[in-house]
């Protein structure tokens, strides 16, 4: 049997590669830390797990539920964008629930790219753009993110045959995996870009509440752009906001075109969400002891980032000091390949950090490292390391 052919170049994704490996290892009794996957390792509040738990008891919440989100979920999140952004959007023409926002992602991609468009995406940046555009026959066109420019894309360097053909453009900030915020000043640049050339301008924006210092400008959303809803959509999710993410609980919003098309597809795929889940998502958008909540959670991440920051100095490796997400993207030494680097670092101290490489061809020459991890674990990966005194490749 052979697969398709629009997957078969895929090559398997990076994460669940890794999570086999550590799992043999971990099978024969090695500890292994891991910092690789963006995973939030902390619960979501108990208020929002109690509200899942009384849903799930009522008689009527096991049945199919409506396509895209019940009602209350799209308006909860509606509520949260006017709240949080002063944007204001239809429930039910401008919101889409979604299992997840990757799954969004994905079928945006498919809803809207021909064989031959081209698809804009961020390099390095988040790795579900380039292989959905490519499963859907589009061309990707990286634009690189460099640190010299704020990790921000130069737009007037795409090619004008590549402007002509560029359906989709991908941004994401807080930014996975560099960590870089955006300006207003430069989403107001990528807003006028898109509407010059016709382009869907897709913001993923998961990270918008994870701020890792409290005096840092809140992250904003492309809806706080006049005009920005005539040619943008905006990904979110409640994975990193109420670190849900098993829960797979995203939303789109913005311009009803394009969540329509995003709708018809999606309605032929999935029968939406667990109506207790959706239920349980209105607190964890609105309840006003979220923002409590959601500020010791980032006071536990901004810790743990200084911890890792600090040892990196100590292994004399740079690294740019994040106020938002939850990644650290530290620089390799010259002639250190991050794949090598990696790999060597798992097998010789039992700690996990994901390669540049997998981002992006620009994202060679760096690691990223997630703030993911329980501070017990973190205890003993920092241990090792500084033990190590050097690391593998950095000698």
């Amino acid at each position: 049997m052979q697969p398709a052919d629009r997957i078969a170049d895929l090559k398997p994704y990076y994460f669940a590669q890794v999570g086999r490996q550590i799992q043999q290892m971990r099978s024969q009794g090695i500890d292994v830390v891991r910092m690789d996957i963006g995973a939030p390792d902390l619960p979501p509040p108990d208020f929002v797990i109690q509200a899942m738990v009384e849903s799930a008891r009522r008689p009527d919440r096991h049945t199919y539920q409506p396509y895209g989100g019940t009602p209350g979920y799209r308006r909860a999140w509606a509520q949260y964008y006017q709240r949080r952004f002063g944007a204001s959007f239809d429930p039910q023409t401008q919101v889409v629930g979604l299992i997840g926002s990757k799954e969004g992602i994905f079928h945006l991609t498919q809803a809207l790219i021909n064989p031959g468009d081209v698809v804009l995406v961020p390099d390095p940046g988040y790795s579900a753009y380039a292989p959905s555009a490519r499963i859907a026959g589009g061309q990707v066109y990286y634009m690189p993110l460099r640190a010299e420019h704020g990790y921000f894309p130069d737009l007037d360097a795409i090619p004008p045959d590549i402007r002509r053909r560029a359906k989709l453009m991908w941004l994401n900030y807080p930014n996975n995996p560099t960590g870089a915020t955006i300006t207003r000043e430069h989403l107001e640049r990528a807003v006028a870009f898109a509407r010059e050339h016709r382009i869907l301008l897709a913001h993923d924006a998961a990270y918008v509440d994870v701020v890792l210092d409290p005096d840092a400008e809140s992250p904003p959303s492309v809806f706080q752009i006049p005009g920005a809803v005539e040619v943008a959509v905006e990904f979110n999710s409640l994975s990193k906001r109420a670190n849900m993410a098993g829960w797979r609980l995203g939303v789109a919003v913005g311009n009803a075109t394009a969540l329509r098309y995003l709708f018809l597809y999606k309605s032929q795929v999935d029968s939406s969400h667990f109506g207790p889940l959706m239920d349980a998502a209105e607190i964890a958008l609105n309840d006003p002891r979220m923002a409590g909540w959601i500020s010791t959670r980032n006071a536990i991440y901004r810790s743990r980032r200084d911890r890792i920051l600090a040892l990196l100095n100590e292994l004399g490796l740079k690294a740019a000091r994040p106020r938002a997400g939850m990644y650290i993207w530290a620089q390799l030494p010259p002639g250190v390949e991050s794949l090598a680097f990696t790999q060597a670092l798992l097998q010789h101290h039992h700690v996990s950090w994901a390669p540049g490489r997998i981002f992006g061809p620009h994202g060679e020459g760096y690691v990223r490292i997630s703030l993911g991890v329980p501070d017990d674990a973190l205890d003993r990966a920092l241990a090792r390391l500084r033990a190590a005194q050097t690391l593998p490749g950095l000698a």
